[in-house]
């Protein structure tokens, strides 16, 4: 029995389930393979990297749902998605990505529609949809992290966690609310290993003349993808890159530095603590391979036990 990509959900012998089409469209019934190779996606997200308005070191594709045709058309400008296929250099980052986007929905974080197809050869791309569009034409303004902060993609990472709560308090219509999200965020990254989190995949979005946190993007266990790897965030806290403790992490960050009380704090726990269960089921039914979910299970449980020790 088949598992649809984009939901997990056993669709019998179909590829896709009802369920995951139709969280790209209401009417849409099938949805062919990509066109591309893994290989031929990545030649065509170098030739057309100029005219993305997004950039980094994964290659990235703009795309548009052909609903009448059942399939992505791969665009230069204007697309309401991005895809992003296999990486030469690390294995399954589209698998890795699509399983860390659901965790973190899995504890109430705010993530767009998202999941994987399948390409010509049998791989997988992870695709996402842009939530900086409206309708037709519109673009929703958007800032990262590192524009707020006067940086640039080559000091994105010189900054540390306690600036980028003051962001929130000098940008965010209410700060406290965001500061409990970022909180929240924060721990996730560090429970499933993401740690190249700069200041580029941080971002608020203005929405009815309301600035708030984005929904998250990029959201990846590096750990397991790079080798050698021995941060456990990108940006410091309490001037550490690695060892963080429960201390550092919700005594410092949570109480001192975002400010939040004691009741809200054990909430967002209890909220992460209870999804463990499901967590592990996901992993297990995810698309990576054996040895990969492997690694993120035995990460996920081992930063589980660093949170829970007082």
């Amino acid at each position: 029995m088949n598992r649809c990509p984009i939901t997990y959900a056993p669709c019998g012998d179909n590829r896709y389930s009802e369920t995951g089409l139709k969280l790209l469209s209401p009417v849409l019934k099938t949805i062919k393979d990509l066109e591309y190779t893994a290989a031929e996606q990545r030649i065509e997200a170098f030739n057309r990297a100029t005219k993305m308005s997004i950039q980094g070191v994964q290659p990235k594709l703009s795309a548009k749902l052909n609903i009448k045709e059942g399939k992505f058309d791969i665009i230069d400008t204007g697309g309401r998605y991005i895809l992003k296929p296999q990486h030469h250099l690390y294995p399954e980052m589209p698998e890795n990505e699509d399983l860390t986007m659901k965790l973190a929905h899995e504890i109430g974080l705010k993530v767009p529609v998202h999941g994987l197809i399948w390409s010509k050869d049998g791989t997988l791309t992870y695709f996402i949809k842009r939530f900086d569009r409206k309708g037709k034409n519109d673009k929703v303004p958007l800032e990262d992290f590192a524009q707020l902060a006067g940086m640039s993609r080559d000091t994105k990472y010189n900054y540390s966690m306690e600036k980028v709560v003051n962001l929130i308090d000098d940008y965010c219509t209410f700060p406290a609310v965001e500061k409990l999200t970022l909180f929240k965020l924060v721990l996730f990254n560090f429970l499933v290993g993401n740690e190249d989190s700069h200041l580029k995949n941080f971002s608020v979005i203005t929405e009815n003349d309301k600035v708030t946190l984005s929904p998250c993007y990029d959201l990846v266990n590096s750990t397991i993808e790079y080798k050698k790897q021995d941060e456990e965030i990108a940006l410091p806290l309490k001037g550490k890159k690695k060892h963080l403790t429960r201390k550092i992490l919700v005594d410092y960050f949570g109480v001192e530095r975002c400010e939040l009380t004691s009741r809200s704090i054990d909430k967002v726990l209890e909220t992460i603590f209870s999804a463990v269960t499901k967590w592990k089921e996901l992993i297990e039914i995810s698309f990576l391979s054996k040895e990969m979910k492997d690694k993120y299970l035995t990460l996920v449980e081992t930063r589980i036990d660093i949170l829970r020790k007082q």
